[in-house]
């Protein structure tokens, strides 16, 4: 009753996806005995509030040009070189429970039963940021994840190849399109998310002519404009295997085509078309 009171007290509310707007709408009709006056318009405790799907963006161009500055160029040497012989997949996020990162390394440890011919090549770079390290349940998680890293390793790595690189600390905006940039495939898959910019600026780092592929969860808020991305169920760790098998597999032209479609989606819906939007929503909200 109290978050509901709160967002009534404004005139536009926006979600980052369609779904968000759904699942507000229908419980405000439901819970709150709203009076609905119209398509995502409703009134309530005294006030009228108007909700909106306004996804949000990132500035394609200024990603871009982070990705060719001296940090960034330094970073995709340096992965290139020393990963010359590997496979690379990604993963970069806070450590947090939303983001399905023991799923995501079950469905890894799955891959590389299942598809023997990854052994000794694949590798996962997972870089999960610290989060709350003072609450209990990410403590826990971090611990879940440690020995879910060392499980792997331990059974399927050699003396030149350990299979995950897991990484729990920051690392630098500025070298993170470098590192973008040198992976096969990108590892998205939260169990849920309100939208998920790693998604977006996986995509603006990429090489046009030899781009990585980007495997995103459902769940994610991006997945609403992000078709072209491989769309999986993180739940699912065997299907998950499955699609990033695909993923390392895929022809140059298929990869060329999806990122062409994702490109041109991420420029279309950028931070600037976000912010325009949401202004001009606002802008016709009748004065009360």
């Amino acid at each position: 009753d109290w978050l509901m009171r709160s967002l009534f007290a404004y005139d536009l509310v926006g979600f980052q996806s369609e779904a968000d707007v759904a699942h507000f709408s229908r419980y405000v009709g439901t819970e709150t005995g709203a009076d609905i006056l119209g398509e995502h318009e409703f009134r309530a405790f005294g006030k009228t509030l108007q909700v909106q799907a306004f996804p949000i963006g990132i500035d394609v161009d200024e990603f871009i040009g982070l990705g060719e500055a001296p940090e960034a160029q330094e970073m995709h040497t340096q992965m290139r070189d020393e990963y010359s012989r590997r496979r690379l997949l990604l993963g970069v996020e806070r450590l947090d429970y939303s983001k399905g990162l023991p799923q995501r390394l079950n469905a890894f440890r799955q891959l590389l039963q299942a598809y023997p011919e990854n052994l000794g090549s694949a590798t996962l770079i997972q870089i999960a940021a610290p989060s709350r390290e003072s609450v209990d349940a990410y403590a826990a998680l971090r611990q879940e994840l440690e020995s879910l890293c060392g499980a792997i390793n331990g059974n399927f790595g050699e003396l030149d190849w350990m299979p995950v690189r897991y990484i729990h600390r920051n690392v630098a905006r500025k070298r993170l399109p470098g590192l973008y940039r040198a992976a096969s495939v990108a590892l998205v898959t939260p169990l849920r998310d309100g939208m998920n910019l790693v998604a977006k600026e996986f995509v603006a780092a990429q090489d046009p002519a030899d781009p990585g592929v980007l495997v995103l969860s459902r769940f994610a808020g991006a997945a609403e404009q992000m078709r072209d991305a491989l769309l999986v169920n993180p739940y699912d760790t065997t299907r998950t295997a499955e699609t990033i098998q695909r993923a390392l597999q895929m022809p140059l032209e298929e990869r060329q085509r999806r990122h062409q479609a994702l490109l041109a989606g991420i420029r279309e819906q950028d931070v600037h078309w976000w912010r325009k939007r949401f202004l001009a929503a606002l802008a016709a909200v009748p004065a009360p």
